[in-house]
């Protein structure tokens, strides 16, 4: 099967580069291709589509694929960075599925903020979700309060109570072109930044460390900084109520340092009964790379679980 690439143009401008891959992907991308089932996949922070490339291969055989590249990264197009926020990816992702799958079930799929993504989506349009939307995938996300606890979450409730995290937040970004300038890529204090925060406790094979850094050091630092912004302010909680009218699963790994455990186990627990709770020993943030046979099954599982709630309904 060939990948087609299309372009998605969003209300405010920016173009998507989005991929169809897998069942019935060579159609013409106004729905009258539709495959019995269509999974669309959003990438993490600072990646890009092809962090999917494992869970690709795995699920072009059982259902049509749609990756998209999260605005500001990969071959989508560059974002006003007042508009690089979770709200706005939400509103980008709807927008995808209006062009690119406007009728058919769908499974939503978000890494790390593409979950974000996800949940911001069954905010904005809980209409969506039972009906259109019949399943979702959570990897290694978080609904809110990343940054909580330790001397970061110290840092930030101090400038909260002083009402200066606009300030340091708008500083970040003026600082951020200046650096760019001057930024080296592939060095490194780059690989010990990725074997740390998005390895886990012995799964960091080097090669994989350097994929990774790689993947990662292509967005912008202008773009990273005003992302950063949203990920501190990022609270979808009161979408996880939507997220219970389908099946879900979430996945979250022991070690990861960036969207720790408890993250997950609160999701899970708060969509309920009908989330799924995929605990992975040892895995860090970049689980679906380092144990890509355990979070294949737990979305082919997952794929099995939304067509058995389809037979029963």
């Amino acid at each position: 099967m060939t990948a087609r690439e299309l372009t998605v143009h969003t209300d405010d401008g920016v173009d998507l580069h989005v991929e169809v891959d897998g069942v019935a992907a060579g159609g013409g991308g106004d729905g009258s291709d539709a495959a019995p089932l269509t999974v669309v996949l959003s990438h993490g922070f600072t990646a890009r589509l092809g962090e999917w490339d494992l869970q690709r291969r795995a699920l072009r055989d059982r259902a049509r694929l749609v990756l998209w590249d999260q605005r500001g990264h990969g071959r989508s197009g560059w974002t006003p960075l007042t508009r690089a926020t979770i709200d706005r990816t939400g509103r980008d992702l709807g927008q995808v599925l209006d062009a690119v799958v406007p009728r058919g079930p769908v499974v939503l799929a978000g890494h790390s903020m593409g979950g974000m993504s996800v949940m911001a989506l069954a905010r904005q349009r809980p209409e969506l979700f039972g009906t259109r939307v019949v399943g979702a995938f959570l990897l290694a996300t978080s609904a809110g309060g990343l940054v909580s606890d330790g001397v970061v979450g110290l840092g930030v409730r101090l400038l909260r109570a002083l009402h200066l995290l606009p300030l340091y937040l708008w500083l970040l970004q003026l600082w951020a072109p200046l650096l760019e300038r001057s930024r080296r890529r592939g060095t490194r204090i780059g690989r010990w930044y990725t074997r740390r925060y998005l390895f886990g406790r012995d799964d960091a094979d080097p090669e994989q460390v350097r994929v990774v850094q790689d993947l990662l050091e292509e967005t912008p630092l202008p773009v990273t900084m005003a992302f950063y912004a949203t990920l501190i302010d990022h609270d979808e909680h009161a979408a996880l109520p939507v997220l219970s009218r389908v099946p879900v699963t979430v996945v979250a790994g022991t070690h990861d340092r960036l969207t720790p455990l408890p993250h997950g186990r609160r999701l899970a627990e708060e969509i309920g009964a009908s989330a799924e709770l995929v605990v992975v020993e040892g895995a860090g943030h970049s689980v679906n790379l380092t144990r890509t046979a355990i979070v294949d099954a737990a979305f082919l599982r997952l794929l099995d679980r939304v067509e058995d709630a389809a037979r029963a309904a």
